[in-house]
């Protein structure tokens, strides 16, 4: 039974997608202009929240403080329930004024029922400073969808257990962060094709897979991999480059700056043809 209960996540979710794209545009210009992506929750929404934001800079290699997750009653509550931390809403507006929220940023506020005092004291706060909101919540008529400018609500439904909302509303919220974060990171060019390629090298596992991501998009031979991350300095995106361009690691670490690490876009203007001037050969 709650198998076929989680069979209709998917579906709630994709009812979403247009609005989840309307929010992954916002994100992506926010984060291409130096904002940041900040994501507020409470209990299983914050858990969540959290475990979303600590995945991108392993995996895309992003910045600190370019993905960010705040949970009512801070890291203690990632482990254990902390009783009366959802009720504040001016709790909300003060852990997104300690972090610095800014009118160039983005706040994702997380809640099944859409009724947490916490968060919405969060989303208040954060439109007075100019940020767009985002609203994540399984009920399409709750104050969360109302007050966010963009509004992402999976209907999903009575739970199977009545109102552990850690079951389908929380799987909802999973796909709905992932898709936001994943599709947000290729907008910006922080993957090439379907690869990771900005997957932080910090271990002799990924130093290898590094290469092996390496040999498959650049068409060259395992060796020829190794050595391009030894010049890179074991930096994925440069080795890239190099080995699809020809370019030196200083040429290659330049493009990527000139681009804010967009592969896609570094690679493209490496290939451009130069404009001819009128009367040359």
């Amino acid at each position: 039974m709650l198998n076929r209960e989680d069979a209709t996540v998917a579906l709630a979710v994709r009812r979403e997608l247009p609005q989840i794209a309307r929010a992954v545009y916002a994100i992506a210009n926010s984060l291409r202009h130096g904002g940041s992506l900040f994501y507020i929750g409470a209990g299983t929404s914050g858990r969540l929240a959290v475990l979303d934001a600590a995945e991108c800079p392993p995996t895309f290699g992003t910045p600190p403080g370019m993905v960010r997750a705040i949970i009512a009653g801070g890291e203690r509550a990632l482990r254990h329930a902390v009783e009366g931390a959802e009720d504040s809403g001016a709790n909300g507006a003060r852990d997104l004024r300690r972090a610095g929220v800014s009118r160039r940023d983005v706040v994702v506020g997380i809640a099944a029922s859409g009724t947490t005092a916490y968060v919405l004291g969060a989303l208040d706060f954060a439109r007075r400073r100019g940020a767009v909101t985002v609203g994540v919540t399984s009920n399409p008529r709750s104050p969360v969808a109302r007050k966010a400018r963009i509004s992402i609500a999976p209907d999903t439904g009575p739970e199977a257990v009545a109102g552990s909302t850690r079951l389908k509303a929380g799987t909802a919220q999973k796909m709905v962060l992932n898709l936001l974060s994943t599709a947000s990171m290729v907008r910006l060019g922080r993957v090439y094709e379907n690869w990771m390629v900005h997957v932080a090298l910090t271990n002799q596992k990924l130093r290898r897979r590094g290469a092996r991501i390496l040999e498959e998009v650049a068409g060259v031979s395992l060796s020829a991999a190794e050595h391009a991350l030894r010049q890179s300095g074991h930096n994925l995106p440069i080795a890239l480059v190099m080995l699809k361009t020809g370019a030196s690691a200083p040429d290659a670490r330049r493009r990527l700056a000139e681009t804010s690490g967009n592969v896609r876009e570094a690679l493209e203007k490496a290939v451009k043809p130069k404009t001819r001037v009128r009367g040359q050969k």
